[in-house]
């Protein structure tokens, strides 16, 4: 369905046209929903951070999320899943110190000496390469909220069909380019490139979004992101509570 993750933001992004111009933080989820944020970022000319949160891995499958913690002590764990796998109380708590300490450690690096984007009273927009569980973007969604969001937006270019709706009960608003029924298995498939993300690339993707207006200001493009969209003369209203599935 996407080339890549860039291919990815440009597709999402215009279906967030509706939030160009208002007061609106683009919040891209670490690693590699940064790429896809980025371009989404630029065509809705609003600032662009990270929100941090990290996966609870299940021991003996790590890929498969029995939860999330994120940044300010927020912890969403999937109680039913824990019980299915059998993982004890010690080892859930192993695993979240674990992930706390990482999810420190990528916060100094991604922003450096700049300080979180503030996301009292504005709209935030959560962006992700996709959504399998869906426990990340709880995460997040309670992070975004925690930290004063005044709307929640959720958007991806593609979910499992039966997380889109899901998601609502954290979300204010679900945007998905792509929602899969029974053919889904791994946000992967749905990309013809889906190469890991570095760290080295999500702190530079931040850097060059904190100095857009250094290239603005001198009549450049900024860098390999896509061209900026006018700015509208007319706010149009904010998009009511619904799932967008393309």
């Amino acid at each position: 369905m996407f080339r890549n993750r860039v291919d990815a933001g440009r597709r999402l992004a215009e279906k967030l046209g509706e939030y160009a111009r208002h007061d609106v933080v683009v919040a891209g989820l670490p690693r590699g929903g940064v790429p896809v944020a980025f371009e989404v970022a630029i065509a809705l000319g609003a600032p662009l951070d990270v929100i941090m949160v990290r996966k609870l891995g299940v021991p003996f499958q790590r890929e498969l999320a029995m939860g999330a913690v994120g940044e300010g002590g927020v912890r969403v764990v999937n109680e039913n899943l824990v019980r299915q796998v059998r993982v004890t109380a010690q080892e859930l708590s192993s695993i979240e110190g674990r992930e706390r300490a990482e999810m420190d450690r990528r916060a100094a690096r991604y922003r450096g000496s700049r300080p979180p984007v503030p996301l009292t009273g504005r709209i935030v927009v959560i962006v992700d390469d996709g959504v399998a569980t869906g426990s990340t973007a709880r995460a997040a969604c309670a992070v975004a909220r925690a930290q004063g969001a005044r709307r929640v937006v959720l958007a991806v270019p593609v979910a499992s069909a039966d997380e889109v709706s899901g998601l609502l009960d954290c979300a204010d608003a679900v945007v998905c380019v792509e929602a899969i029924g029974n053919q889904f298995v791994a946000v992967g498939q749905a990309y013809a490139d889906f190469a890991p993300v570095q760290d080295a690339e999500v702190a530079d993707l931040l850097d060059r979004a904190a100095h857009r207006g250094d290239f603005e200001a001198a009549g450049a493009e900024l860098p390999g992101a896509s061209e900026t969209q006018q700015t509208q003369q007319v706010e149009p209203a904010i998009p009511s509570r619904t799932s967008n599935r393309g």
